[in-house]
């Protein structure tokens, strides 16, 4: 998943640089982007939910209502098909973001079962592993990925303060968010992306 992202975030860059940019390497990049920030996040928010409903679907024999609690997850993949789908027609999104670009997305979402089972500074398991927060979130997932929500694009055009300078102070506030809390600077970095972005709107 993070080589993906990484993928995706130059893979612009290079064609533009070699001047191989085309409409079909366009949608081919839409359709890996839909695995990697869609299908993934995805399944990774159906197998939290099973280990938070306590439920094993290849063993158990008693099925209720709960047993299809997990397939609510799936929203966040068809959330992302949208976004992405939209993305690539919105001619607004050349310099910024409409909604919660899908790479920021996955990263929050991956981020939890990695503070729920290794984070040993702050025990916040109990609460990720709540059934109903992660339905909320898979829900709130796929609204922000698609909301009339503008965010700056985290690709450099050049490297000026002036330009750049809510972007330097991201950068500045991820490594010390990374240094200081580890896997729970996930969530905080991808939250502070929005406030920034909302809090230069603004100005």
């Amino acid at each position: 998943m993070l080589l993906g992202i990484f993928f995706d975030f130059f893979d612009g860059f290079f064609a533009r640089k070699l001047d191989v940019s085309t409409k079909l390497g366009l949608q081919l990049d839409s359709l890996a982007d839909m695995v990697t920030s869609g299908v993934v996040p995805a399944f990774a928010m159906f197998f939290l939910l099973q280990d938070a409903l306590h439920i094993d679907l290849m063993v158990s024999m008693h099925w209720n209502f709960k047993y299809f609690l997990p397939f609510i997850s799936f929203v966040i993949a068809l959330g992302s098909a949208f976004r992405l789908a939209k993305f690539n027609i919105d001619s607004r999104q050349s310099d910024s973001f409409i909604g919660l670009p899908t790479p920021a997305n996955t990263l929050f979402i991956l981020s939890l079962p990695l503070i729920a089972y290794e984070q040993t500074q702050f025990s916040l398991s109990e609460f990720i592993l709540n059934p109903y927060v992660l339905i909320l979130i898979s829900l709130f997932s796929a609204y922000i990925l698609n909301a009339e929500l503008s965010l700056f694009s985290l690709k450099f055009k050049d490297y000026s303060w002036h330009n750049n300078m809510v972007k330097y102070i991201l950068i500045v506030v991820s490594v010390a968010l990374i240094i200081s809390l580890k896997y729970l600077s996930v969530p905080l970095i991808v939250l502070c992306y929005i406030a920034l972005s909302v809090f230069t709107k603004k100005q």
